[in-house]
C-alpha cells in the first residue's frame, strides 16, 4: 500500500463512511429519523402510526433513553420523537435540538394518537417498516441494514423510492474485504495524519466529552466512576473507566453526541477512549494517536464486517480487542503484535452476548477493554493463545473470520432466545 493509492484511499472512505456523529443510541435514533423522514413526505402531522420492527430493534431500544425528551423510551417515543420534532437532514442527530414546548407537543402526542407496534416478518437483523397517515393521505417507508439507509419511500400509493433489499448489513457502503491486520498496520504506518483528522479528530473529540460527563454526572449504574475510585491508580483501569463512563451517559439519555463506528456509538467510544488515555499516559503526540485510534476503529470494523451491524454478539467486545490493538500500536508494536492482541482478547471473551441497549453495557465495555488491554499485556510477556485454543487458529484474520461464523451461523438461537426473555419481562 502506498499514501494516495486506490487501496489507501478506500480505508479512508471506509473510515469516514463509519465515523459519524449520532445523539443517543443509534437504534431509537434510526427509528426518530424515520418518523421525521415520513412526517416530510406526508407534509402533515400524522392522526395514525404504525410501525413493524425487527427482532434486533426491539431488543435494543426497549430499555435505552431517547436524548432530549425527557425520560421517555421506547418504540414509539422514539418514532414520534422524530414526527413531531426532528430534523430528517440531520440524520443521526435528527433531535438534537428539541425545545421544550416540542416535549409538551410529544407527550400531548403519544397520549392522542395511536400507535401501533408489531414485529417485522422479515430475515433483516435491521428492518424498520414505517406507516404514517393523515386523513385519506399516507406514507410508507422502509430503513434496512444499516441505520439511514432509506430502501423504500411511497406517497399515496405512489413508489418514490425502491432499491433492491438484500441481508447484506453492508448495503450502499464500502466494500470491507479488502480489510486484513496486514493491510490495517500498513495503513496506519503511512497514514497522513491530515487525512483522518476531520473524522478521528471529531472521534476524539466527541467520544472523550461524553466520557468526561459520564464521570462527572450521575448516569445509570456509573460503572465508570465506580472503577475510577476504585481501581484508578492502575492505567489499564483508568482506560477502562473512561470508556465504560462514556457508555454511563450515553444510556441513560445524555445529550452530548458521540461519533458512531460499525453504527454503534458504544463500540465508537470503546475503540477511541481506551487509546486515548493510553496515549496521553504514556506522552504520545496528536499524529501518533490519530494513527492509532484509525487502527483501533479498522481492526474494530474488520471483526463486525463478517458479523454484522446487529447481532446476538455483543459489539463492544469487537471494540476492545481493537482498542487492545490501537494501545500496543502505540507502544511500537507491528503487524505481529497487533494480531497476538486481537487473537489473545479474542479467546478471552468471544461469544458475550449482546441483549440490547441499556445502563449495562458500560460494565460490558469495561470487560471488553479489559480483554483487549490483557491481550496486548500478554504479547509483551510473549504470552499467547495458540491454534487450538477453542476458536482461536494459527492467523488472525482466520480468528476474527470465525467469530463472525460464531455470531452470524452459531448465535441464531441465541438471539430468538435473547428477544423471547425480553419479551416476557416486558
Amino acid at each position: 500500500m502506498e499514501r494516495g493509492d486506490a487501496l489507501y484511499r478506500q480505508f479512508l472512505n471506509i473510515l469516514q463512511e463509519e465515523l459519524r456523529p449520532a445523539m443517543g443510541c443509534t437504534e431509537p435514533i434510526a427509528l426518530a429519523y424515520a418518523g421525521a423522514k415520513a412526517r416530510q413526505l406526508l407534509g402533515a402531522l400524522p392522526d395514525r402510526v404504525t410501525v413493524y420492527v425487527s427482532g434486533n430493534i426491539i431488543k435494543n431500544v426497549k430499555s435505552v433513553r431517547v436524548p432530549n425528551i425527557g425520560a421517555l423510551h421506547g418504540i414509539g417515543p422514539a418514532v414520534c420523537a422524530g414526527i413531531v420534532a426532528g430534523d430528517p437532514d440531520k440524520e443521526l442527530e435528527v433531535i438534537s435540538q428539541v425545545s421544550e414546548d416540542q416535549v409538551q407537543a410529544l407527550e400531548t402526542y403519544l397520549q392522542t394518537t395511536p400507535v401501533e407496534i408489531h414485529p417485522a416478518e422479515s430475515p433483516l437483523a435491521f428492518d424498520i417498516d414505517l406507516r404514517i397517515s393523515r386523513g385519506p393521505d399516507s406514507v410508507r417507508l422502509r430503513i434496512v441494514n444499516n441505520h439511514t439507509n432509506v430502501a423504500y419511500m411511497e406517497r399515496n400509493g405512489e413508489i418514490l423510492l425502491s432499491r433492491p433489499i438484500t441481508e447484506a448489513s453492508e448495503d450502499q457502503l464500502t466494500d470491507k474485504s479488502c480489510l486484513n491486520i496486514q493491510r490495517i498496520v500498513e495503513f496506519a504506518d503511512i497514514l497522513e495524519p491530515e487525512d483522518v483528522r476531520p473524522c478521528v479528530g471529531r472521534q476524539i473529540a466527541y467520544n472523550m466529552a461524553i466520557a468526561e460527563e459520564g464521570l462527572r454526572g450521575d448516569w445509570g449504574a456509573n460503572i465508570g466512576r465506580v472503577l475510577l475510585n476504585h481501581q484508578g491508580s492502575l492505567l489499564c483501569k483508568r482506560a477502562a473507566a473512561y470508556a465504560a463512563a462514556g457508555s454511563d451517559a450515553r444510556m441513560s439519555g445524555c445529550n452530548l453526541p458521540v461519533v458512531i463506528l460499525s453504527g454503534s456509538g458504544n463500540q465508537g467510544i470503546t475503540a477511541s477512549v481506551p487509546v486515548v488515555v493510553y496515549a496521553r499516559a504514556l506522552g504520545k503526540d496528536e499524529d501518533a494517536l490519530l494513527r492509532a485510534v484509525a487502527l483501533s476503529d479498522l481492526v474494530t470494523v474488520h471483526q463486525k464486517t463478517g458479523i454484522g451491524r446487529l447481532s446476538a454478539y455483543c459489539g463492544a467486545i469487537s471494540a476492545g480487542c481493537g482498542a487492545g490493538a490501537g494501545i500496543i500500536y502505540l507502544r511500537g508494536g507491528g503487524a505481529d503484535a497487533v494480531a497476538h492482541t486481537v487473537v489473545n482478547a479474542i479467546a478471552i471473551l468471544s461469544g458475550t452476548i449482546c441483549d440490547g441497549a441499556k445502563p449495562s453495557c458500560a460494565a460490558k465495555i469495561a470487560a471488553a477493554v479489559d480483554a483487549g488491554i490483557l491481550g496486548c499485556d500478554m504479547y509483551l510477556e510473549h504470552q499467547q493463545f495458540c491454534c487450538g485454543d477453542g476458536i482461536v487458529t494459527d492467523c488472525a484474520d482466520k480468528t476474527v473470520s470465525n467469530v463472525g461464523r460464531l455470531a452470524r451461523e452459531g448465535m441464531r438461537e441465541t438471539e430468538k432466545t435473547i428477544l423471547e426473555i425480553m419479551l416476557d419481562e416486558a
